[in-house]
């Protein structure tokens, strides 16, 4: 067997005739590592965090099996531990079980058959507590982000409900055509801002709900698409949408995943513009060649700040609080990116603007 796939053992006895004999027993089943003290063993671990099952001799000089186990379960909880001991030992076995946690005892003089069964069960043991330490992790982690999801939904749906639950109220007095004009766009912008969270939430439960379906993608109809969706956004907010496209190849991959990916980097990136700039600009460049899509979305805006180019990807994260957003958007794209095994580099410089430069695999 490939010493790579074989269980890692750590045998701890002070009798190097014990280890010599250990070893030579299952040299070729086990990847063995030996000790013949307590510190020794643990240098051991320290060099080989993969150790799944450990060994130790109930009486060794200066600290016992027990005593080992015992300490090694804060720094190493996740190696099985074995205790080694002899028909007298019965109450260092029960001490071994309260303190040391340990999995199983080996009478002595032990039997080789004994000893795989035991090394084996603590491995099977070994990797059904690794699997469920892991998905107990994950499960945190869901947790801790429903949390702030529910905090920051009900939060930031009920913002402009009100808003606009505030401005009828004042527009039943407001006789002034001017004043209800400006209180009609004020109920505007809190209807898209409450729009595009919705829009976010939709795409964000389609990227992890949905299957992939996979099929060719032709990227001019994907600008042809994105035209569709933001030149009048460009018209209205006198930005230049500047868009290219190369394909020198067929490509396949998730048409939704693409969609979702570039509409939320337009998005951001018309969003984020200088508000007193004569010349705001905002890029799409597509170039498909050797079975690779890269896209690139670049704008000249106020660009994100050095500090905050880490927790840009991050759910609820927003570049500029006074702006319509979800803080959903990068969130996204990088979760769709993860659908589709592609990867997102991102450059910035306050008051210069932004390029997020995306490579996606045909599939």
């Amino acid at each position: 067997m490939d010493s790579q796939k074989k269980i890692k053992v750590l045998y701890v006895d002070d009798e190097p005739n014990n280890l010599f004999s250990f070893k030579a027993a299952f040299r070729f089943d086990y990847e063995i590592f030996l000790a013949n003290n307590t510190d020794e063993a643990l240098q051991k671990l320290e060099e080989n965090q993969d150790i799944s099952v450990i060994l130790s001799d109930q009486k060794m000089p200066g600290k016992t099996g027990v005593e080992f186990f015992e300490d090694i379960r804060v720094k190493y909880p996740n190696p099985i531990r074995i205790l080694i001991t002899g028909y007298s030992d019965i109450e260092s076995v029960i001490s071994a079980i309260n303190r040391g946690h340990v999995f199983r005892y080996i009478k002595k003089p032990w039997t080789d058959v004994d000893v795989q069964s035991a090394i084996d069960e603590a491995h099977k043991f070994y990797i059904t507590t690794s699997m469920l330490a892991m998905k107990n992790d994950e499960l945190q982690k869901a947790y801790d982000e429903l949390d702030k999801f529910a905090y920051s939904a009900t939060h930031d749906m009920r913002g402009p409900i009100l808003s606009v639950l505030g401005i009828v109220d004042l527009m039943k007095n407001a006789e002034d055509m001017d004043e209800i004009k400006e209180m009609n766009e004020m109920m505007e912008n809190a209807m898209l801002k409450l729009d595009n969270y919705i829009q976010n939430l939709h795409d964000h439960y389609s990227i992890r709900r949905g299957e992939l379906n996979i099929t060719e993608i032709e990227f001019e109809d994907v600008i042809k698409d994105m035209s569709d969706l933001y030149d009048i956004a460009s018209k209205l907010k006198n930005v230049a949408f500047n868009k290219s496209c190369m394909q020198s190849c067929k490509f396949r991959s998730d048409d939704i995943s693409i969609k979702i990916i570039i509409n939320n980097l337009l998005s951001n990136a018309f969003k984020y513009q200088k508000k007193d700039s004569n010349d705001k600009q905002v890029s799409l460049e597509i170039k498909v060649e050797s079975g690779t899509a890269t896209i690139v979305v670049s704008d000249n805006g106020i660009g994100i700040p050095e500090q905050n180019m880490k927790d840009v990807f991050s759910m609820f994260f927003r570049g500029a609080h006074e702006e319509i957003g979800s803080g959903f958007g990068l969130y996204n794209v990088k979760d769709a990116l993860g659908k589709v095994n592609g990867k997102i580099d991102v450059e910035s410089v306050v008051n210069e603007g932004t390029k997020f430069t995306v490579t996606i695999p045909s599939k």
